[in-house]
């Protein structure tokens, strides 16, 4: 299978966060490869978190699917985190789209919406590059090009999409309130626990990096509620149908 992937020569990829796996069945899938069949990837332990890699066409073009990621969070490395990353690398993908489910900060989001990352704050301690000097630059690391063609793909689709700072933090412990406000402060518009290990490692390959959020929750403290897991898939399966329109208007 892994051969099967080399040689469908996918030149765009797109990553799909917590609850977020239901946009492949809008696409035309050819196949399934399970992450640990994968060189140097391993099964996700966290629910909503499928863990394999798809082969779908869209417009008659491959396009290549990762239902689920790895976290830093369950005690692996940024290095590790990011293989997934590199392996599409290997296999001649060039354009990504990482999504991800995240807590709305700014006021006038919603739950249930849709956020384009237009930059991030590494929050998270840690990046994939470590081990050398590798200093890539990160002016923009989700290209501009790939942002108006998310704009317009919203527009086309009569479809609300926010603009925004995604922050990442560690975890798995979600914020408390003050850290919200913290984040607030440091211009953070959403946040969450995942996304930019990969987007580092990405942009230092050259390739091109869009982001999108599902805003799944308000942020501690921004509403009287408590935050589970559970919840956060949940809202994300509900809203796979949109970000999946959205993610085929632009493709």
């Amino acid at each position: 299978m892994i051969r099967e992937l080399e040689d469908a020569c996918p030149d765009t990829a797109i990553v799909l966060g917590s609850g977020l796996g239901g946009v492949v069945e809008s696409f035309g899938v050819e196949f399934e490869v399970p992450y640990t069949e994968v060189p140097g990837l391993t099964a996700s332990t966290v629910p909503g978190h499928a863990g394999r890699l798809v082969l779908a066409r869209h417009g008659g073009r491959p396009l290549l699917l990762a239902q689920g990621r790895r976290h830093l969070y369950e005690g692996l490395t940024a290095h590790e985190v990011t293989a997934g990353i590199r392996f599409m690398h290997g296999i001649g993908v060039r354009r990504v789209v990482l999504t991800n489910a995240a807590g709305a900060i700014r006021d006038s989001f919603e739950a249930g919406g849709l956020m384009m990352i237009t930059d991030h704050l590494n929050l998270q301690g840690t990046t994939p590059l470590l081990g050398g000097a590798h200093f890539h630059d990160m002016s923009e690391v989700y290209s501009s090009t790939w942002r108006e063609r998310l704009h317009q793909a919203a527009q086309q689709e009569g479809m609300k999409l926010h603009e925004g700072v995604y922050a990442a933090l560690l975890g798995p412990q979600y914020e408390t309130p003050a850290e919200i406000r913290m984040l607030r402060t440091l211009g953070a518009d959403a946040v969450g626990m995942s996304t930019v290990p990969e987007a580092i490692q990405a942009r230092a390959l050259g390739m091109e990096v869009a982001g999108i959020s599902m805003l799944t929750n308000w942020a501690a403290g921004l509403k009287p509620q408590t935050l589970h897991h559970a919840e956060v898939v949940e809202v994300g399966r509900a809203a796979s149908g949109e970000l999946a329109r959205l993610l085929k208007a632009a493709l």
